[in-house]
Parts: structure tokens; sequence; C-alpha cells
């Protein structure tokens, strides 16, 4: 029978692991929002605002998984701490950032911690929770994530209309104080009791790789393809063949490339990239073409897409348990459908178009897809592999939703800047319908188990 202490405790640690990851979500929305005020401040032009977000999806995206792996053999707390200040000295760095070089490298800071952040929440959960409450724990920080990212633009919209972007980065360091507090008090230690090596190869060459395929899509049109970009775009290309040669041959791969032979966990992650990969060139173009050219304030912008995460937070375990009844397929059939319907309907946006009549519409369809997607795709990845390999399982489809982000961002100015945003609806709503097609010829109708919603991948 658990004490008050032990119930004591267990709420201290949810809450230092909900607080970690909130503010990884939250950062990435608020940023998104800001950019225009950071380009006109800072005087960056759109490359330097796809180097912005992508500087930091970057590094987030090619260490998550060696974050993970970092925990399990130096010890999941030890890692967790080093993350929370490490993101808290580098979320100073943005706040105090003069110029876009310095806004960047900060960033890029950003995404490093928070590779050991993400990953290490759900460890610490799963070591510090008895099977029987596990279940009941990633419940309320999935939960609260959702929660997390309704309120990440609201926030973000309110600081910007009131004050400088600056303070976007600032209200990070009193949440970090507390979380690390949370952190240090209550979480004990674990490490992985089987010894394992770190597999830095695989770490070194996915960060080049991506490395070289980011510097070459953004700098490309801004160079006119010069020698240097055409070179760091097949170098990245390169990079990552033997990155997958490194990751098939190693004993402790970051990607248990393995798992890709299940046909629905290749399907669900390929379907992945496509929609998320979609999901982040639109709201990236979206919310600054709604500041720009529709003249929209920063809280307006926030809450313009405020559907979307709503529906996802209230609907979507309603979809997953009809998706443990039925079956995934036709939700992630439907979904990518009706999210690519939605961004197309948003194209021809013109100054002056009426957000009830002109935005709304597509806004919904964009929701209601989304809401189609989000729990049956998860379930699918975890009903696709074995108990053992679930964290594994979930970690290489976390990375995959990130990675997609990262290379779409990057490619949106390959129309020239002055097309970014037709350019970016068009793309996104063309990978959200192969996505569609890629569902409907991968994945196997079998009913699997709803999971806890967790968005915002």
């Amino acid at each position: 029978m658990a004490t008050k202490h032990d119930t004591k405790k267990q709420l201290y640690i949810l809450a230092a692991t909900i607080l970690g990851s909130s503010i990884v979500g939250i950062d990435g929305n608020i940023v998104g929002l800001a950019l225009p005020a950071i380009g006109g401040d800072l005087h960056a032009n759109f490359a330097n605002l796809q180097w912005i977000m992508d500087g930091y999806l970057l590094s987030l995206s090619a260490l998550i998984l060696l974050g993970g792996s970092l925990g399990d053999i130096l010890g999941r707390k030890k890692v967790y701490l080093v993350g929370l200040a490490g993101f808290g000295i580098s979320s100073l760095l943005c706040a105090l950032s003069f110029d876009p070089t310095m806004l960047i490298f900060a960033r890029v800071l950003q995404g490093i911690f928070g590779a050991l952040l993400v990953p290490g929440a759900l460890a610490i959960i799963n070591t510090s929770f008895l099977p029987e409450a596990r279940g009941k724990a990633i419940g309320h920080w999935a939960a609260w994530g959702s929660i997390s990212f309704i309120v990440g633009p609201l926030l973000g919209g309110f600081i910007l209309d009131i004050a400088s972007w600056h303070w976007i980065f600032l209200i990070n360091i009193p949440l970090i104080i507390a979380c690390y507090y949370l952190t240090a008090k209550w979480v004990n230690e674990a490490k992985d009791p089987e010894p394992r090596t770190i597999d830095v190869r695989g770490a070194v060459l996915a960060s080049l790789s991506l490395a070289g395929i980011t510097f070459g899509l953004i700098e490309g049109p801004a160079q006119q393809w010069s020698l240097a970009t055409i070179t760091a775009l097949i170098g990245g290309v390169v990079l990552g063949t033997l990155f997958i040669l490194n990751e098939s041959r190693t004993k402790d791969p970051m990607v248990h490339l393995s798992l890709f032979k299940s046909g629905n966990f290749a399907g669900a992650n390929l379907m992945t990239f496509l929609l998320y990969g979609a999901l982040a060139g639109f709201i990236f173009a979206f919310t600054i073409y709604l500041q720009t050219h529709l003249h929209y304030t920063a809280i307006q912008a926030g809450l313009s897409a405020l559907p979307v995460t709503l529906g996802i937070a209230f609907f979507s375990s309603k979809v997953g348990a009809l998706a443990a009844k039925y079956g995934a397929r036709w939700f992630l059939v439907v979904g990518p459908l009706l999210v690519a319907i939605g961004m197309a309907t948003l194209i021809f946006l013109k100054p002056g178009a009426s957000y009830i009549t002109a935005i709304l519409p597509g806004i919904l369809l964009f929701s209601a897809g989304m809401v189609c997607v989000v729990s049956p795709l998860t379930a699918t990845v975890m009903a696709s592999v074995s108990d053992k390999s679930s964290g594994v399982a979930s970690g290489v489809n976390n990375a995959v939703s990130r990675v997609s982000g990262l290379v779409i961002i990057a490619a949106l100015g390959l129309a020239g800047t002055a097309n970014v945003y037709p350019f970016a609806v068009a793309l996104s709503a063309g990978m959200a319908l192969l996505a569609a097609i890629v569902s409907y010829f991968m994945i196997q109708n079998t009913p699997v188990s709803a999971p806890s919603v967790i968005i915002g991948k």
C-alpha cells in the first residue's frame, strides 16, 4: 500500500517530467510565432528565420535518440539535470542575442540539451512508477503535454503583444529552476544494468548528414546554388547512407533497423515523415504569412490555429477508442486527406480575408484530419513491435517526425522568398495526400490498443 510520502513523491516526479518536456514543446510553439518580430528587430532575412527554427530542430532531431541512450547508460536523473541546466543557459543566450548568428547558435544549443530532456521524461516515469501505476502516470503526462500545446501559442502571443521577443526565452528560466529542484530532490537515479556502448559514430554521422542537407536546402537558393551548397547537399545524402550502414552493423545502434521489417512500422514512419513534415512546413509559413501579409497581431496568429490543438486534445482519445475497435488504417487514410483539403483551401489567402469565411473552414478540416491521425498513428507504431521494443520504437517515430519538420522547413525557400507561402501550402498539401496513399497501401487494418494521446511530436 502506498504511503502518503510515496504519493507525494510520485506527484513531484510527475510534475518534474511534465515541466521538462513541456518547456521544450512550448519553446518551439512560441518561437515560430515570434519569427516576424525577431526578423524585424535583428534585421534577419528569410534564410536566417529558417535557421532560427531549423538550428533547434537540427540538433534536437539528430541527437534525440542518443539522448535516450545516454540516460540509459550514464543515469537518467543525471542526464535529465544536465539537459535542464543546459536548456536554461541556452535560453538565456537566446534572450541576450543581438544578431541572427548568435540566436541561431543559441538555438542549436537549446536543441542539444532538449534532446536530453524529451526522452528523459518518459524514461524517468518508466523507472519511478510501478507497472500498475505507470499507465496512469503516462496518461497524466500526456494530458498536461496537450494542455501545454494549447497554452503555448496563447502565452507567446500575449508576451509578444506586450513585450519584446526576448521575453519568450526568459520565461523558460523560472520553469527550469523549479523543474531542476523537483528532479534533484525527488527523482532517484537509475540506469540500464546491462553494459552498453554509446553510438558516437552514429550520432556524428546523423548530425553531419542532417546539417549538410539543411545547409544545402536553406543556403542553396540564397547563394544561387553555389558549389559549396551543392557539395553540402550531396555530402549530407552520402553521410546519411553511411549512417544507415553504421546502424546496421554496430552493436548498440541509435536506430534499430530491424524494426523496419514490420510493414506497419515502416508504413507508419513513412506516413509520419510525410504528414508531420507537411504540418511543420504549413504552420511555419502560415504563422508568418498571417502577421506579415494579413497584419494579424501575434496573439491573433496564435489563436488562429487553436481549433487544431483543441480538437486533438479533446477528441483524439475517442478516435483512439474507435481505432482500437475497428483498426487504424482508414483513420490514417481519411485523416491526411482532410488535412490536405484543409491546407489547399488556404493557398489563396489575400490581405483583408475574413477569418470566419476564408480561414476557419480550412482550419476545421485540417483539425478534423489531425484528430483522425494522432492517436491511431501512435497506436499503430506501438502495436507493430514487441513490448520490449516499445521505447525504441517510440523514440524512432519521434525522431522521424522532427527530422521531417527540419527538412521541409529548410526546403521552403526553393521557390524563392516571394513565393514561400503558396509553395509551402502546395508542398504541404501534396505531402499530406501522399501520406494518405502510403497509409492505404502499407498499413494493415488490424485492431490496435488505444494509447495515451501525445501531441506535438
